[in-house]
């Protein structure tokens, strides 16, 4: 993914994501209630997104369309992450992960099961 955004950007993408398409006032509704913003600031970071190539807008309502997934986002941070603070080892943010908190038998069991299906 070569679109980076930053985390107001998103929290718009968030709600498009969660929720589907939306009008912009729906966004900005949405927003309001969740971080307090007002309609101009979403109204602006919208813009931002769209500028980015990561949301589309249609008319009439001022439609919006996010045009990147969530999953590309993530993986794009996440490797970001990975490289800049775990010098690119995966088994090093894992280790770093692990040793914050005391994990229960069942989340043990989890983190095996998606660890077999990568071998």
């Amino acid at each position: 993914m070569d679109v980076k955004l930053f985390d107001s950007e998103l929290k718009v993408m968030d709600v498009l994501w969660r929720e589907g398409d939306q009008p912009a006032r729906r966004i900005a509704d949405a927003l309001e209630k969740e971080v307090g913003w007002n309609v101009n600031t979403t109204y602006t970071l919208i813009k931002r997104c769209m500028k980015k190539g990561a949301i589309r807008r249609t008319d009439p309502g001022f439609q919006c369309h996010a045009l990147i997934p969530k999953e590309a986002v993530q993986a794009a941070e996440t490797d970001e992450l990975v490289g800049k603070l775990f010098d690119g080892s995966v088994d090093k943010l894992f280790a770093s992960l692990l040793g914050r908190k005391r994990l229960t038998a069942e989340q043990i069991r989890q983190l095996r099961d998606i660890v077999g299906e990568l071998e």
